[in-house]
C-alpha cells in the first residue's frame, strides 16, 4: 500500500498501532487472555492503579455510560475487575482490577517492553528516544498543548 508523501505519516502511525495491537492480542491469547479485546486494554489504563467509577471510565474512553457498564459487566464476569463500594459516594461503586486484571497488565507491559527493545535494536537507542520525544511533542501540539487525557480506541 502506498500513500501520498505529504500525508504518509498518519496512515503509517495508524497501521503501526493496529499491527502492534493485533500482535499483542495474539500473544495474550496464548497466555490465556483470549477474552480481552483492544478496548479492554484502554479501560485497564484508566482503572490502574486506583480504580474508577463507571462514569469516569465512560469519560476516559469517550463512550456512553451504558457502554461502560456493559464493558464492566463483561470484564467482571471474566474475573478482570471487581466493583467495590465508593468511599466518597456510598451509592456508587469503584471498579478495580483483580489479580487477573493486573496479570494481564503485567504481561502486556512485558510484551511492549520487549517490542520497543527490538525496535531500538533496529533504529538505535538514540533514534528510539528521539522518536518518543518527537511523537510526544506532535501529539501535545495537536491536542492544544497537553497530552490527551482520553484514550479512546478507534476500532
Amino acid at each position: 500500500m502506498e500513500f501520498a508523501p505529504n500525508y504518509e505519516l498518519t496512515p503509517l502511525l495508524m497501521l503501526g498501532s493496529r499491527a502492534v495491537i493485533d500482535d499483542l492480542h495474539r500473544h495474550m491469547a496464548t497466555l490465556g487472555y483470549d477474552d480481552v479485546r483492544p478496548a479492554h486494554g484502554f479501560a485497564f489504563q484508566r482503572l490502574a492503579p486506583y480504580g474508577a467509577t463507571g462514569n469516569e471510565l465512560a469519560e476516559f474512553l469517550d463512550i456512553t455510560k451504558q457502554a461502560a457498564s456493559e464493558m464492566i459487566d463483561y470484564l467482571e464476569k471474566r474475573g478482570y475487575v471487581t466493583r467495590q463500594p465508593n468511599p466518597a459516594d456510598k451509592r456508587g461503586k469503584i471498579v478495580t482490577l483483580t489479580e487477573r486484571g493486573w496479570g494481564c497488565i503485567r504481561e502486556t507491559e512485558a510484551y511492549l517492553t520487549r517490542l520497543e527493545a527490538q525496535w531500538a535494536e533496529i533504529i538505535g537507542p538514540q533514534r528510539m528516544q528521539e522518536l518518543r520525544t518527537d511523537l510526544r511533542q506532535l501529539i501535545t501540539m495537536a491536542n492544544g498543548g497537553t497530552l490527551p487525557h482520553k484514550f479512546r480506541p478507534v476500532w
